[in-house]
């Protein structure tokens, strides 16, 4: 399916369950969506293979899912598929809303992810997907789940209409640390970009599925600020920080805090980050071409003030 980097997707605690069970709502008639148990089934561990539910919060699945797939070794590899996705960081709830349908809860009834639910995950996973060529699939029809007024698994996150905290886009480009080669390389880069800036990176959070980072505002250097005023990069860079979540998770790499050259260019009222290098001691090149930057020229800005 989508073709990302790989990373065992974050894992939700038993005090989950608690959440996912207050999230329930009132029971209404079971109708169509009760006629899954009318269907020979049976409680079962998930299993450690099944990474993208393993330790979701409950241990147990009813098999056959919520998908029709009626063997183990059928849910593993079909959830595995989605991996990718999740590391992805789409939504906050993706991986619950995965992992209703994938491993149903083990209760006396069915019970579906609510409408609102899948619409929000698919507002914003649908375009990662669509990087990759991949339609949202048709087994995941929202207009197939129960609306919010129904019995069913509603959002964990905050409403995204009423948090300021906005959803990543999706970035189709993938995002990670370069490798400071040659310090003639890396002027090389800054001078094709529009802004260049040296800025600490700290991570909010360690538990929740999309991680929030902030920028340190003591430590924000500007070695280049192009069409940009140097007073509007902090506030410009916290947007790229909250908006896009995958490419800041892949350059920090788990690490709590962590300081960078950034560099990248400006596409109306935001920033894009093209190229980012960790700064340490052993990156000779990294910091003999910051050294350099001040008196550097590059070819098309002779004679101009970057």
């Amino acid at each position: 399916m989508v073709t990302a980097h790989r990373r065992h997707p974050s894992r939700l605690g038993g005090p989950w369950l608690l959440g996912l069970l207050a999230c329930l709502l009132l029971w209404g008639s079971p109708g169509a969506w009760a006629s899954y148990l009318r269907r020979s089934s049976s409680c079962m561990p998930i299993p450690h293979r099944m990474a993208l539910c393993y330790d979701i919060g409950y241990s147990e699945m009813r098999i056959p899912n919520l998908l029709e797939h009626e063997t183990m070794p059928e849910v593993i590899q079909q959830s595995s598929s989605w991996l990718p996705l999740l590391a992805r960081e789409c939504h906050p709830d993706a991986r619950i809303f995965l992992c209703s349908l994938f491993a149903p809860i083990c209760l006396d009834r069915s019970i579906y992810p609510c409408r609102s639910l899948c619409e929000a995950v698919k507002r914003s996973c649908a375009p990662v997907m669509a990087c990759y060529g991949y339609p949202w699939p048709e087994i995941l029809n929202c207009n197939k789940f129960p609306a919010d007024h129904e019995l069913c698994i509603a959002a964990v996150s905050t409403d995204e209409n009423s948090s300021s905290r906005r959803m990543p886009r999706a970035s189709c480009k993938d995002c990670e640390l370069e490798e400071a080669s040659t310090a003639r390389e890396i002027l090389e880069n800054l001078c094709a970009n529009d802004f260049a800036v040296k800025i600490r990176i700290l991570r909010k959070n360690m538990t929740t599925t999309i991680s929030d980072f902030d920028l340190d505002p003591s430590r924000v250097e500007v070695l280049k600020h192009g069409p940009l005023l140097r007073t509007e990069i902090p506030a410009r860079l916290q947007q790229w920080l909250d908006i896009d979540a995958t490419c800041v998770h892949n350059i920090m790499r788990g690490t709590h805090a962590g300081v960078f050259i950034v560099s990248g260019e400006v596409q109306s009222d935001k920033v894009v980050v093209n190229k980012a290098y960790a700064w340490q001691k052993k990156n000779r090149n990294l910091h003999q071409a910051v050294r350099r930057w001040k008196h550097h020229r590059c070819p098309e800005q002779v004679g101009r003030k970057v």
